[in-house]
């Protein structure tokens, strides 16, 4: 198969998929910047639906709204990030979204609002889980198509690897700042561009013959590829929230090590090489380190110096390892039945 790459693209098209998206489409293309005003309306209908966790018009739609303060598609141009009628439609499915995963996120037990305490408590939710699994599933039993296809799912957010978090460090203070730092200075690579996480991933995609400009394959992941991105980002860029980034990123890092593992074992069982293994090796030391940090330094120090913000730090927890299972899980079965998890088989050539 000869596939046509375009790492170099500075914007991708995507297709709505419904009233809500469509019209927010129209809107950041500049083709009816005047159509704004009715978003907010158009946003509270969207969120009438049974699940806006896996809705496919209002999971899009938060990715593109979120799209225009990363700058991750550039063709929506930076004059939209502070738009008042675009504001308030992102508060509308945020409100929706945050309602949902707070009603389906099961809570742990409150700890004391004790660094060791919160890190014991963080530890135990965060437990390997017997069953089966993704990683173990790409260990095992994956093909070269299976693990091209989760490279695709993973692109969402690892293509902006890091950066939904950061978002937390300006809204944080004392010692939880300094563990947030000294997690995401690895992430984005120590000060080495070709080591930054994303940069690895980007690197991981070419060499298995995919395209790594981002949003590639927005049209091609569900709805629920999206909502995991789509929840750290709201964590991240609502102040009131911070505990809960901070509680996302510790279950993150503390599920992240050993996953990876496995993933690295099943690339390289399929036949590709260091250039797409070397993301997920990175990962298996890097993030055995950074649980501790997280766990301890970062969530522990947060609820020990501010306890009105422990059960939101749990919740971003049980959040995190909630709707990324989710996520996983949807790979996880469409493969054990023998289909493709994407929507729709991306235009590889």
């Amino acid at each position: 198969m000869t596939l046509s790459l375009s790492s170099d693209a500075t914007s991708v098209a995507v297709s709505a998929r419904g009233p809500l998206s469509a019209e927010l489409l129209e809107v950041l293309n500049d083709r009816a910047p005047e159509r704004a005003e009715g978003l907010p309306q158009l946003a509270r209908d969207a969120v009438l639906v049974e699940d806006p966790i896996t809705d496919d018009d209002v999971q899009l739609s938060l990715f593109l709204l979120y799209a225009v303060a990363y700058g991750s598609l550039p063709q929506f141009g930076a004059h939209w990030e502070w738009d008042v009628s675009l504001l308030t439609a992102r508060a509308v499915l945020e409100r929706a979204f945050e309602d949902a995963v707070r009603a389906a996120a099961p809570m742990p037990d409150t700890p004391e609002a004790t660094r060791e305490a919160v890190a014991a408590a963080l530890f135990a939710l965060t437990a390997p889980q017997p069953g089966p699994s993704l990683s173990h599933f790409v260990s095992r039993k994956a093909d070269a198509d299976q693990a091209r296809e989760l490279l695709i799912q993973r692109s969402i957010y690892t293509l902006r690897e890091a950066d939904a978090h950061s978002w937390a460090t300006p809204r944080l203070t004392g010692r939880a700042k300094a563990a947030l730092i000294e997690i995401q200075a690895d992430e984005y690579g120590g000060g080495r561009v070709e080591r930054m996480h994303q940069v690895m991933f980007a690197d991981a995609m070419r060499g298995a013959g995919l395209d790594d400009t981002y949003g590639a394959y927005a049209d091609s992941v569900p709805a629920i590829t999206f909502a995991s991105f789509n929840l750290m980002t709201m964590f991240g860029l609502n102040r009131r929230l911070r505990g809960a980034a901070v509680g996302h990123l510790a279950a993150f890092e503390m599920t992240s090590s050993l996953p990876c593992r496995g993933i690295a074992d099943g690339l390289r069982r399929v036949g590709f090489g260091e250039d797409v293994t070397a993301y997920y090796d990175e990962h298996v030391e890097a993030d055995a380190v950074h649980e501790q940090i997280a766990g301890r330094d970062l969530a522990g120090s947060l609820a020990e110096d501010s306890p009105e913000l422990l059960d939101d730090i749990l919740f971003g927890a049980a959040a995190c390892l909630t709707v990324d299972g989710w996520a996983s899980e949807h790979i996880l079965h469409a493969w054990e039945a023998g289909r493709s998890s994407l929507r729709e088989e991306p235009q590889l050539g």
